[in-house]
């Protein structure tokens, strides 16, 4: 049963988060210290996982993938709370009933600085806990449900895009000049979350309209999938500011922006410096590939991005490990750690990209 439960690590990751912003002060940097401490020192002290067990109940694991939006709104809901100049849903009230703890009063003492982790922990959480499943869920392009709920958790990062660009772009150019998720040598993460998010946006636009034209559909009309996501989190920001005002707005655009942001920088780690010629069919080597056993597990396997390129329609339990892959210095979250220190990012993928080149730069005219 272990090897369903490990996938509900990040509906774990969730509860510091609410309980830090319950009890406020500088209890509120309990989420995003809990997310630090159980990934990146797990992935260190657990080490290597490259199982590849059967699942006789995948309908366990699609539960797991589903439940995600219910715990983003839950995230969404307490985020407004914290900032709302009155008791939100009764929130506070139901605390004190059950527990004695006056959860208002914590509120009403808190100050500005105690919200950078909050908005810090709402980015990663949001992208753990939203992002993360909706990438499986929007590859299911044959399932209504699945691509209904991914586009509303892509929503809460201001991001659905993502689906159109990553299933019909990414995945076709990956490794070219013509990704803009993927990051070329020596470019910094920082240059990359904004070249990577104005050249998805443009380019699921571009895709967007070619499939409106081949359709004979309006540009400007509700087939328009780029407008309706756009029109999904102006939703959002729309019940924000409607629940708790203008600080409710600023804190959901915040974490939103953050959130975006990460999934950049995933995008960053994930096919930093791999380089592949247009006509090449895309190969195990094309991406960066972490076996850390908590990556894996809080990322529903996207840690195993090699077999996922090779098959993007396999569901994440599917995914085979490919440990002959290139591989991150260290699991996910600790390599998005690295990647903020330009210098060291740099110089630890080095020699990695040595290798890369000395095995398969000959496969393409980039490489060097």
């Amino acid at each position: 049963m272990l090897k369903y439960i490990k996938f509900s690590l990040f509906h774990l990751l969730t509860l510091p988060f609410l309980i830090g912003i319950t009890l406020g002060g500088y209890w509120m940097a309990l989420g995003v210290t809990a997310v630090l401490m159980v990934v990146v020192l797990g992935d260190v002290l657990l080490g290597d996982d490259s199982s590849e067990p059967e699942y006789a109940m995948p309908w366990l694991l699609n539960g797991l993938l589903y439940s995600s939006l219910f715990f983003v709104i839950l995230l969404f809901g307490l985020l407004l709370w914290s900032v709302a100049e009155h008791d939100l849903f009764g929130y506070g009230q139901w605390v004190m009933h059950w527990t004695g703890y006056n959860a208002l009063a914590a509120r009403e003492a808190n100050q500005w600085w105690h919200f950078l982790p909050v908005l810090l922990g709402a980015g990663l959480l949001i992208s753990i806990v939203g992002t993360i499943p909706a990438h499986e869920l929007t590859h299911r392009t044959a399932d209504r449900s699945a691509m209904l709920i991914g586009r509303w958790l892509l929503a809460f990062s201001a991001d659905c895009s993502f689906a159109i660009e990553h299933v019909y772009g990414h995945h076709r150019y990956v490794g070219t000049a013509q990704d803009p998720a993927t990051a070329p040598r020596g470019r910094t993460v920082y240059q990359h979350i904004v070249r990577s998010t104005v050249g998805g946006n443009v380019s699921a636009w571009a895709i967007e309209k070619q499939r409106l034209v081949r359709q004979q559909q309006a540009l400007f009309g509700y087939h328009n999938r780029f407008l309706r996501g756009v029109g999904m989190t102006l939703t959002l920001c729309i019940v924000a500011f409607s629940l708790a005002g203008w600080p409710g707005l600023l804190v959901f655009c915040v974490s939103a922006t953050l959130a975006k942001a990460l999934l950049e920088v995933v995008n960053y780690i994930e096919h930093y410096g791999i380089v592949r010629q247009l006509h090449q069919p895309v190969r195990p080597y094309h991406s960066w590939n972490s076996t850390k056993r908590v990556s894996s597990w809080a990322s529903f396997n996207l840690t195993r991005h090699s077999h996922h390129h090779a098959r993007s329609q396999l569901p994440f339990y599917q995914l085979k490990a490919y440990p002959d892959a290139p591989d991150l210095p260290t699991g996910y979250l600790g390599s998005v750690l690295l990647t903020l220190v330009p210098p060291l990012w740099f110089r630890l993928m080095a020699p990695k990209l040595q290798q890369w080149d000395s095995r398969y730069g000959q496969n393409t005219d980039a490489a060097g």
